[in-house]
């Protein structure tokens, strides 16, 4: 026959056991990590009739445990990170008492918290962390049941909490892939916005935009470094002042792909100092450098790699559209000049001879050959009375600057011809001209002159340029015709230039040219040279005008394979 007591204590095992699998059910069914803590520790408190206790899970990423929830006054508070190094014995204890069982691996706190039994929180496949309850109000000790009671109540929880674990990581999981799908919709529909313009005020307005709606964040600038150019503010966004060069220089030297700015870059760097800049993140595409600076976002939310991620795609996408609205600038700018230098090329082409006379005594031809669409060589040939005047010329440099010096010494020669009769003083006005209209680094080689065609004579003035070849009938070595002075445009004339006069006879050459003739180079960067042609010029003696010059002309062409590096120009006269 039963006692009463024997009565009692079997109401209170179907109460506990009713208990237990209720609890079980509830926790079991909830995925909800908060919701499961909060019932164990409530039925624990309860059960125990404890005033205190708290929740350590284990934190396997950073190798801690962590105050997950925490009721009453245990010293402790939540998302307070603990590190237990507790022996193996206590690791494998289901209970562990903080005053009997430690065996100094379980650190002070415990004791000191008055949190004076330990309940592993563990399922058969790991260990989650531990219930940490305080003394009974009452002071009595716990009793078997009571602890055996929790012990089961932990044993269940701890399947419950490790399932709530796994879908609250399923869940963030979910959202991070969730985030990650918008924001490659977000990239993909920005990169539709950066195609469609071609203008990079808008590309820039964009890449502004998305910043600020997509990642909360009001200050940042993003600095350029294309290949040949200096370091650039693209574009910047709530900034107090601007970066100084030195710091551009700087920032470009970073290498990682993403720098957290921390004490020492803001000494380094005013502008991140003064704008709160958060972190440097590296752009690099084809030969160009970008860096991208981001303050706080508006959120105060931290940058997670995450974040950095897509502000480096977005960063790249901005990049490639920019450097599109450069290089169709560039192509424009380059269609314009050519253009440009088309309508240069035709002015240069009107300002030559259109045509070479032959004259009653005297055979001549020409060519020009220029190296780019516009040079700095020149030639004449102007009929005045009974004399003709004959020149040539070579500007430094090449291009349109050349060309224009070229225009200028080509209306001084046509305005002075037909009212000089001394070469020498009309060299030395032309040589006055160009110096005190001309920059410094600015010469002209110069050869001209006049035959006389009533007396067959030749008088002309060498101003510092190649020396024409004269090769006389019958000689088998030519001459060379260097009377004259400096190169025009070098310094004031304070010497009268020199002149002299030759007659010439049937079938004397003279052959001008300017320096693209004999310093054209072969692949050995070997030069043609005066001697090679002084022998092209004896070997073809026997031809007219236009036969030596053709035959010059083939040769350098075939000696340089070519591959001119130079204007060339060549001037060639046969006495008949």
């Amino acid at each position: 026959m039963n006692t009463g007591s024997e009565q009692i204590d079997s109401r209170h095992a179907r109460f506990e056991l009713k208990t237990l699998l209720d609890t079980s059910r509830m926790l079991i069914e909830s995925h909800d990590l908060d919701f499961v803590l909060n019932n164990l520790l409530l039925i624990s408190m309860g059960k125990l009739f404890c005033t205190k206790s708290a929740i350590l899970l284990w934190n396997k990423t950073e190798q801690v445990y962590e105050v997950s929830k925490n009721k009453g006054k245990t010293g402790l508070f939540e998302g307070q990170q603990i590190y237990l190094d507790l022996s193996e014995k206590l690791q494998k204890k289901s209970i562990i008492y903080s005053a009997r069982d430690n065996d100094g691996t379980l650190p002070g706190l415990f004791e000191e918290n008055e949190l004076c039994v330990i309940f592993n929180l563990r399922t058969s496949a790991e260990h989650i962390g531990y219930l940490c309850m305080g003394a009974k109000a009452n002071k009595q000790e716990f009793s078997d049941r009571e602890l055996e009671f929790i012990e089961n109540l932990v044993n269940i929880s701890a399947v419950a909490v490790s399932n709530s674990i796994l879908v609250r990581q399923l869940k963030n999981t979910n959202l991070q892939l969730d985030r990650r799908i918008q924001e490659i919709h977000t990239l993909f529909d920005l990169s539709k916005e950066f195609n469609a313009n071609v203008d990079l005020e808008p590309i820039l307005k964009i890449f502004k935009f998305a910043l600020l709606g997509q990642m909360f964040i009001r200050t940042f600038f993003l600095l350029l470094h294309r290949k040949g150019s200096e370091p650039e503010l693209v574009v910047h966004s709530g900034m107090k002042g601007t970066i100084a060069p030195n710091e551009m220089v700087e920032m470009l030297k970073l290498n990682h792909t993403v720098t957290r700015t921390g004490d020492s870059h803001r000494q380094r760097f005013e502008s991140i100092e003064k704008n709160g800049i958060a972190a440097l993140i590296r752009l690099d595409l084809q030969d160009d450098v970008a860096i991208l600076g981001v303050g706080k976002r508006a959120t105060n939310e931290t940058y997670e790699p995450s974040d950095f991620n897509f502000l480096s795609s977005l960063g790249n996408l901005a990049m490639l559209s920019i450097q599109k609205t450069y290089l169709l600038d560039e192509r424009i700018e380059k269609e314009r000049l050519e253009e440009e230098l088309t309508i240069a090329r035709t002015i240069q082409e009107k300002l030559l001879p259109d045509s070479i006379n032959s004259y009653d005594g005297l055979d001549i031809a020409a060519s020009n050959v220029s190296s780019q669409q516009v040079g700095g060589d020149y030639y004449d040939v102007i009929h005045h009375d009974n004399q003709l005047y004959l020149a040539i010329a070579d500007v430094t440099g090449k291009g349109i600057p050349a060309s224009l010096l070229m225009a200028n010494l080509q209306a001084m020669l046509q305005v002075l011809t037909p009212l000089t009769e001394s070469l020498s003083y009309a060299t030395g006005k032309i040589n006055d001209i160009i110096y005190h209209n001309t920059p410094s680094d600015k010469f002209i080689s110069f050869f001209w002159g006049w035959f006389d065609i009533n007396t067959d004579e030749f008088h002309y003035v060498n101003a510092g340029h190649n020396p024409p070849s004269m090769l006389r009938d019958g000689n088998s070595k030519t001459t060379i015709l260097s009377d004259g002075g400096v190169l025009l445009g070098a310094m004031p004339t304070l010497i009268p230039y020199k002149s002299s006069s030759i007659k010439l006879v049937k079938n004397d050459i003279i052959v001008m040219y300017t320096d693209g003739v004999t310093e054209a180079m072969n692949e050995f960067e070997e030069e043609y040279g005066e001697e090679r042609l002084n022998e092209c010029i004896i070997k073809n003696r026997a031809l007219d005008a236009g036969g030596v010059m053709d035959a010059v002309l083939a040769d350098v062409k075939k000696f340089t394979n070519n591959n001119y590096n130079d204007d060339i120009t060549m001037l060639v006269l046969k006495k008949d």
